[in-house]
């Protein structure tokens, strides 16, 4: 489903979609009511989601796309304002994708947020955690403190191999434990650190200083490789 103000980015979204058989769009909207009643009637399984409704802001209505359907939501917009990107993460948008990149990049997107993977631009990715870090959000309250004293050694691996968008299996590979271990830790650090799933593990991880910044130098000279991590369907 699309969301968007400008009928002509609809319309070419549309028409692109329309030329690759693993698509179909289902509805389209251009406006907040609109978006919230078709996204509850029609459950599509990923929302391009516009920043700029005109009189509505689209993050106003992703609380309200996510409540209303089992639907994943990746903005698509020409805002490349920080700020935003860390409301879009915070609020639940499983990705991040500018209105000029090539289709190609599209499609990869939506077909990786509709496998339950999370799709930001490393490079922004780092910029929006410097700006949370420098404003003060990676300093350790003292319950958080007290939270992350409980994590064992092998979580703190865990956790880091995780914020680096690694799956399950590669994480077991290469702490050479089982896929099941792996599994195991994760719902132990989800219980300590009170986050229900994968992105919100990272914001804590990278906000608490638990997991560094993306390396510029493992974007394969081309500064714009995606952070992917795994997410469990949304029931």
């Amino acid at each position: 489903m699309m969301v968007d103000r400008h009928k002509l980015v609809r319309q070419g979204v549309r028409m692109l979609i329309a030329g690759n058989p693993v698509f179909q769009v289902v509805a389209e909207a251009d406006n907040g009511a609109d978006s919230l009643l078709l996204a509850e009637r029609e459950q599509p399984d990923v929302i391009l989601l516009g920043l700029d409704l005109g009189t509505e802001k689209g993050l106003d209505i992703l609380p309200g796309l996510l409540a209303t359907s089992k639907s994943r939501v990746l903005v698509l917009t020409h805002v490349e304002d920080p700020e935003e990107h860390r409301k879009a993460m915070i609020l639940g948008a499983m990705g991040v994708v500018q209105k000029d990149v090539g289709v190609e990049v599209l499609f990869k997107a939506i077909e990786k947020v509709h496998a339950g993977e999370i799709w930001y631009d490393r490079s922004k990715m780092g910029s929006v955690l410097r700006d949370m870090i420098q404003n003060g959000n990676g300093k350790k309250a003292d319950p958080l403190a007290v939270q992350i004293a409980t994590l064992t050694p092998r979580e703190h691996e865990v956790i880091a191999l995780v914020s680096q968008g690694l799956k399950n299996k590669v994480i077991g590979e290469k702490l050479f434990i089982s896929e099941t271990t792996v599994r195991h830790h994760l719902t132990k650090v989800f219980e300590k650190l009170g986050v229900s799933n994968r992105l919100e593990l990272i914001l804590f991880a990278f906000g608490q200083g638990l997991a560094s910044l993306p390396d510029k130098s493992q974007n394969n000279g081309t500064g714009n490789a995606p952070l992917v991590a795994n997410l469990p369907r949304r029931n």
